[in-house]
């Protein structure tokens, strides 16, 4: 089966939300579906404080994204999580 990278946006519910305790739990998340949480996070500002995060799993193809995202979106602290990327990884 070939790999792919799926690149995540997640809102949280709060500007004041832990981003190293979020990271931690998708990361989690990412090893339960036997895939690797990459270290190529980044924020995006949306609004009065409020930073969107960036993250990519590395994933093989036949595990899909969509329950990942849903497992993500449902963390505590996030209101919301949708895959904004997939691409097939060549090599």
């Amino acid at each position: 089966m070939a790999k792919m990278f799926i690149t995540l946006k997640i809102m949280p519910e709060s500007p004041d939300a832990d981003f190293v305790a979020l990271r931690n739990e998708i990361k989690k998340i990412a090893e339960k579906h036997s895939g690797e949480l990459l270290d190529r996070d980044s924020y995006e500002p949306v609004a009065f404080g409020l930073k969107a995060l960036k993250v990519i799993i590395y994933i093989d193809e036949s595990k899909g994204s969509e329950e990942i995202s849903e497992e993500v979106g449902a963390l505590e602290g996030v209101s919301s999580s949708s895959v904004i990327d997939m691409r097939r990884a060549v090599g």
